[in-house]
């Protein structure tokens, strides 16, 4: 049955989205049939979850063709749980875009594209083969392409071109080492690469660590070829923007994380340093970007870079605790990201703009959605006892154990001037008065509230639960950290398989 939940993640949606598109006139029937799908894909992924828990890695190879010749999916602890928090997220913005983009003329093909980008999503996480990933990258970037386009005018395709044009250099770069890859070893699957790459002759192995290295830190967003996300993410609505802030940029960094332990281990080569320097100055542009910002998308956009800097500090330090503490908040940034993208959509809907200059008076108005602003964004920053303050707590603890001094007071500063974004945009959008010159802010209906409270308080409770109750999570994060600098027991389920 391991092989069933390892698929239904990706074939759920894949489905939803060719049924859907015959339906994508039919907003209520393809609202029920991607609900479904999303559901459905969300039990799958905590089935595999607890199967890998209890049985170890598990792997299928399709079509008969044993790896490593053919198609496989595996899940460490890592894979299933990326698999897990994505059909999580996809469910929550589902449900938020019946009411976010209930109203657009394509609300069809935004479901439909939905699926199919949660279905590249969690086939990037899922596959056990370089070149299959490359697949899944392609399949999210058309998907991702699309639901930047739709109903999109000047502003938005302009950022929509500089997506795509940088992506596409990622791309390139990315087919390219593939190539040589193969070339230089005569496989693609990830566990075969483990032994293979280690033959390699230095020079070889150093050329192709940095093209994989330059085209995974664009998509990821890492400092200096970030410019792109600020430049596009800002543009799109609500709906949308919270599902790439959440997803995308994570399947970046869970490819730097295969690479540095699976195929050409961090510990083995001249790289560590760099990524170091790389992660500390992420961190820094990002959240000096933000600081400079005054509408909430900007600000939150410039926040997704430096949160990702903390993720490769933990990669770059390369210990098992650092490890940890990137895995713990790279889940923990996917639900608070994604959820505070959800409530500045409620302000833009409530509002018609989210310049922090021309909104106010939420406090008021809706102290609820105040409180649940207050939750993410303090978690964000780092505040005890929320689930960003574990991670940053494991990675800070790491650099301190391993004398990075300096990267450890980058991140406690950055963690202040993240939480002064969080205090201004609370300070203008939810405790200033509402401006007076431009109307009443808009009523939401009924149906719409509960829409779009729905996720945000799903998500506001899941934030809670891992900092309040953060013990079994640690023990899954170092778990995981453990199987990434141990590979064997992945190997072994790919190449090894049980009859």
């Amino acid at each position: 049955m391991s092989g069933l939940w390892l698929t239904l993640p990706v074939i759920l949606p894949l489905a939803c989205a060719s049924i859907g598109y015959f339906l994508r006139h039919r907003p209520q029937t393809i609202t029920a049939l991607c609900l479904v799908s999303s559901a459905l894909s969300l039990l799958a992924a905590i089935l595999l979850m607890q199967q890998v828990i209890s049985a170890g890695p598990q792997a299928v190879a399709f079509g008969s063709w044993a790896a490593p010749f053919g198609i496989v999916f595996v899940a460490d602890l890592l894979g299933a749980a990326m698999a897990l928090i994505t059909t999580l997220v996809g469910l929550a913005i589902v449900i938020y875009g019946a009411a976010d983009i209930w109203n657009k003329p394509s609300y069809g093909l935004y479901q439909v594209l939905f699926q199919v980008l949660l279905a590249g999503v969690a086939g990037a996480f899922l596959t056990g083969d370089i070149f299959n990933l490359y697949v899944w990258f392609e399949v999210m970037l058309i998907a991702s392409f699309g639901l930047m386009v739709l109903d999109a005018e000047g502003q938005q395709l302009r950022g929509a071109v500089r997506y795509v044009v940088l992506n596409l250099i990622s791309t390139l770069f990315f087919l390219l080492a593939i190539g040589l890859l193969y070339g230089a070893t005569g496989t693609l699957n990830l566990a075969d690469l483990h032994t293979k790459a280690a033959a390699l002759p230095g020079a070889t192995a150093a050329l192709l660590t940095a093209m994989f290295l330059f085209a995974f830190a664009i998509k990821s967003a890492l400092f200096p070829v970030f410019a792109w996300l600020p430049a596009s993410y800002h543009t799109l609505p609500s709906g949308v923007v919270a599902l790439f802030a959440a997803l995308l940029t994570k399947v970046g960094v869970y490819a730097l994380i295969r690479l540095f332990t699976l195929v050409f281990p961090l510990d083995q080569g001249q790289w560590q340093p760099l990524l170091i320097t790389v992660a500390g100055l992420t961190m820094l542009t990002g959240v000096l970007g933000a600081a400079c910002q005054y509408s909430i998308k900007r600000i939150l956009s410039f926040h997704i870079v430096s949160q990702i800097g903390y993720m490769l500090m933990g990669l770059a330090l390369f210990t098992p605790l650092a490890l940890a503490g990137a895995i713990f908040y790279l889940i923990h940034h996917i639900i608070v990201k994604a959820n505070l993208f959800l409530i500045g959509g409620v302000i833009q809907r409530r509002f018609g703009t989210d310049e922090l200059a021309d909104v106010g008076g939420l406090y008021r108005a809706s102290p609820g959605l105040a409180l649940l602003f207050l939750i993410p964004a303090f978690s964000l920053a780092g505040f005890p006892p929320l689930s960003g303050f574990w991670g940053k707590f494991l990675v800070i603890k790491a650099s301190l154990q391993t004398e990075q001094f300096l990267l450890a007071g980058t991140a406690l500063a950055v963690g202040l001037l993240t939480l002064f974004s969080m205090t201004k945009i609370w300070h203008e959008a939810f405790w200033k008065p509402a401006p007076v010159s431009e109307g009443e802010p808009e009523a939401l209906s009924k149906r719409d509230r509960r829409l779009y409270l729905a996720p945000i308080i799903t998500l506001a409770l899941m934030t809670l639960v891992i900092g309040t109750v953060a013990e079994p999570f640690y023990r899954i994060a170092m778990q995981s950290a453990e199987q990434l600098l141990d590979p064997q027991a992945y190997i072994q389920a790919v190449l090894e398989p049980q009859p």
